[in-house]
């Protein structure tokens, strides 16, 4: 067993040794226990597109769920021809939200979220989570979602301890809690509703390229990670979710 602050100098020492340029967090509810901005400027914004499934897909798509607009197992055919355009006959959300990679199933499940809302999901992130949750940096420029590390923090502390947010939206410990189970029963892979599980009680959520950007979180050990690596010198992921999540003297 390890101390934290071991454990946060575990997590550096692999950083720094592995991809010094990386952007990265490790903390729990509490807030930040250690992480680096890679050597950006103060507030800069990062590329996390390759996350947005997760920062801005997912929690909208929880949010018409809870409101009623969405029910995970309907045909999407009974939410118009436009909705179930391309996909098999009898697909629904909730196949999609499984579906084990591949930017396919995102594209349709935000062609259904834009259709329902009649907004795009850039406005709809925005206004039913982003700004509920106080990510006033994490916006689409160009096409691309960028974001502040301290927006990124914000949404993963929520993800383990959720507080009512200063607007209505963000998203619910109900939708949290749902997604962070596994839902696809003896099937292989195993996924959760857009997250996916990792040993010891840990859900990730990673860009589809190798030595990609990725997200993890555990409520089971109350803590939570983020990791941007330098384009083309990732730091391994493996390597770095098994330093975060070690076990500690505190568990």
């Amino acid at each position: 067993m390890t101390s934290l602050c071991d454990q946060a100098t575990a997590v550096r020492a692999l950083v720094e040794s592995a991809d010094p340029g990386a952007v990265w967090a490790v903390g729990g509810p509490g807030g930040l226990q250690a992480g680096s901005d890679g050597g950006h400027p103060a507030g800069a914004a990062f590329d996390v597109d390759g996350l947005s499934g997760v920062l801005a897909l997912w929690p909208v798509i929880g949010s018409l769920v809870e409101e009623g607009a969405l029910r995970l197992h309907t045909p999407l055919a009974a939410y118009g021809d436009a909705a179930a355009e391309g996909v098999p006959v009898g697909t629904t959300a909730h196949h999609l939200l499984t579906h084990p990679g591949g930017t396919a199933a995102l594209t349709h499940l935000t062609r259904l979220a834009e259709q329902l809302s009649g907004s795009p999901l850039a406005d709809l992130a925005a206004t039913r989570v982003w700004h509920p949750l106080g990510m006033t940096g994490t916006r689409f420029a160009d096409g691309t979602l960028r974001a502040p590390l301290a927006d990124l923090v914000r949404f993963l502390r929520h993800l383990l301890d959720p507080v009512d947010p200063v607007d209505p939206g963000g998203i619910s410990r109900a939708w949290t809690t749902e997604s962070l189970r596994l839902r696809t029963g003896e099937l292989t892979p195993a996924r959760g509703l857009l997250w996916d599980p990792a040993p010891h009680g840990v859900w990730t959520h990673h860009a589809p390229q190798d030595g990609g950007a990725a997200l993890w979180v555990s409520p089971r050990h109350h803590r939570w990670a983020v990791l941007l690596p330098t384009a083309g010198r990732g730091a391994p992921r493996t390597a770095f979710r098994e330093a975060a999540f070690a076990p500690t003297t505190a568990e």
